[in-house]
């Protein structure tokens, strides 16, 4: 039994470190769908929370079921053979968007916060993708079972500062004009589907690997559950910072505000979290490749790393107001199919 929740607390970590990407870790993400709603931010993330936990145990549990090794595989079974090879090119396209949103993520770190070049924060992120990628998924659970507990315990602590401000419940309480405020009510749904929509391009051969129900749906609930406490942390923190939206790494900034004490280790932890996110995609990437033709895994990911840096060019804030609520859109077709497709009987426990 031991080893069964030790199993599935690492699948919960790669949950965690596939769906904290540089838009999350850095707060952008939380902003763009949240916060910037006030008090309707936090009922959406309260659902949002929901959603992972049961989609997201679901997506894995019927993955392995099937014995899918890719995404491909997996919306096959959800789509059917002719509309899923449309969505796995979308899909494709998407990866290797959110990888360039990453890279020019990591960009972003070393620019704004260390005030180093851009491309030396990609450059670096690229070469180090490049050791974790040659180990295989063992690299991928490590990485992750380091850096997302230090992720959960950073969003806590600047919580725990939040909460003590003065005004807090009134902010907390606060609902700004918004020109687009319907979009907080779709937020959940298309939040959580672009997230579970790229997800699975690491999560279903994962599941695919550790084959055991028990652990896998414990490892969903768990990363569910985790993912909701740091939506929540981050929201409590992001709520007290003035003018939010104009930051490209909001919680830097709050953490620089609250304790400047750690601020220096959570750039590093923010940047460990953007680190497990491009692994992840390039990960499910390579595997959707070796789909397609017997390619070696150091071509497949040279090929990925020269795409996805050409497109992370563009300046990273743009990318992300663009590209995520795009893909959040086209995933919704992904999640409503998750969501009503019936797990197998067999699984149903």
């Amino acid at each position: 039994m031991k080893r069964e929740w030790t199993q599935a607390f690492q699948i919960a970590a790669v949950y965690v470190g596939t769906v904290v990407g540089a838009g999350f870790a850095t707060g952008k993400e939380i902003v763009e769908f949240f916060s910037r709603f006030g008090f309707f931010g936090l009922i959406s993330i309260i659902m949002s929370g929901y959603l992972f936990i049961s989609l997201g145990s679901k997506l894995m549990r019927m993955a392995a079921h099937i014995n899918a090794k890719s995404y491909q595989e997996f919306n096959e079974y959800l789509f059917g053979k002719w509309p899923s090879r449309v969505i796995n090119i979308f899909m494709l396209f998407m990866l290797l968007g959110v990888s360039a949103v990453m890279l020019s993520g990591a960009g972003a770190v070393f620019e704004e916060q260390l005030g180093l070049p851009k491309a030396a924060g990609v450059f670096l992120t690229i070469f180090l993708s490049f050791l974790v990628m040659l180990v295989g998924t063992k690299g991928l659970f490590a990485v992750n079972t380091f850096v997302v507990p230090l992720m959960i315990t950073f969003s806590l602590i600047l919580m725990l500062f939040s909460v003590q401000m003065p005004h807090f419940i009134d902010q907390l309480l606060f609902i700004p004009h918004a020109d687009d405020g319907w979009r907080s009510v779709i937020a959940p749904f298309s939040y959580v589907a672009l997230n579970l929509g790229l997800s699975q391009a690491v999560l279903v051969p994962i599941a695919t690997e550790v084959k055991d129900d028990w652990t896998i749906k414990w490892g969903g609930i768990l990363g569910g559950a985790a993912l909701t406490i740091i939506l929540i942390a981050s929201h409590f923190s992001l709520i007290m910072l003035p003018s939010l939206e104009i930051y490209n790494i909001p919680m830097a900034i709050v953490m620089k505000n609250l304790a400047p004490f750690l601020f220096w280790i959570f750039v590093l932890v923010i940047y460990g979290e953007i680190f497990t996110s491009v692994i992840g995609n390039v990960f499910g990437l390579d595997r959707q490749l070796k789909q397609y033709s017997s390619i070696p895994t150091i071509l497949s990911v040279t090929l990925i790393f020269v795409v996805s840096y050409l497109i992370s060019l563009v300046n990273y804030g743009t990318l992300l107001s663009y590209l995520y609520p795009l893909f959040g859109y086209i995933c919704m077709i992904f999640f409503i199919l998750l969501w009503i497709k019936p797990l197998p009987t067999s699984v149903r426990k």
